[in-house]
């Protein structure tokens, strides 16, 4: 029985059999990878196509890999080849090219018959994945969006708005405050951290019902960008 860790090939002796365990090997890892950034993706833009680019990209790799061998002339020419190509798509996050790195170095370890290397790097990548998005490493904001509303400047109506952000916010504070239709209303912008069991539409409820307000509105700060 063919042992996946243990057979050592080389380009030029490469068996169907080899071939068909690496192409199958790279599409479970590409796979694996693709999971692990479903489960930890952060972001606002997800992209069901981008997930399907990592398997399919180490698929890729590997079948280019193992094109190549140990010929240094084929690899010339698929250099030459592929500097033809133009690729035009931009990352906006930095943690999707590692990815995509990632799914292209599973790719290229299991081209070069490299299963040992290809698949203790992607278990070790996706569990320090999941490790980063659990423990929030390098979060810096303290607030969890910006609450802003317009209220008629009178002292019942600061006090009113005073005890139900007291009450149902966590944290909060005053970023500004500027007064309109010659002082007669104040626009207010408030950073805020909410309470686990005060979701933002409950506190956005109970300012509604305040007498003098108008124009509610809350900003969720975005989870991979600070403010």
């Amino acid at each position: 029985m063919l042992d996946l860790l243990a057979v050592q090939s080389s380009g030029a002796n490469a068996t169907i059999v080899t071939l068909i365990y690496s192409l199958l090997l790279a599409f479970v890892l590409s796979s694996m990878i693709g999971w692990t950034y479903e489960k930890t993706f952060l972001g606002l833009s997800y992209s069901r196509n981008f997930v399907q680019a990592l398997v399919l990209s180490s698929m890729v790799a590997c079948t280019v890999m193992q094109a190549i061998g140990d010929n240094v002339g084929r690899g010339l020419g698929m250099l030459g080849a592929l500097s033809i190509v133009r690729f035009r798509t931009s990352f906006k996050d930095p943690r999707d090219i590692m990815f995509i790195f990632m799914s292209l170095g599973a790719g290229i370890g299991c081209g070069v018959f490299s299963w040992g290397a290809a698949l203790g790097g992607t278990i070790a990548f996706c569990c320090v994945a999941f490790l980063l998005s659990r423990t929030g490493l390098g979060t810096k904001h303290f607030f969890d969006g910006m609450l802003r509303f317009a209220m008629a400047n009178e002292s019942a109506t600061r006090m009113a708005i005073e005890d139900i952000m007291k009450s149902n916010l966590k944290t909060y504070i005053l970023i500004t405050m500027r007064e309109v239709d010659g002082g007669a209303r104040v626009d207010c912008a408030y950073q805020v951290r909410l309470r686990s069991s005060m979701p933002a539409a409950e506190v956005m409820k109970l300012l509604t019902n305040v007498e003098g307000i108008s124009d509610i509105s809350f900003m969720m700060q975005d989870a991979t960008t600070e403010m």
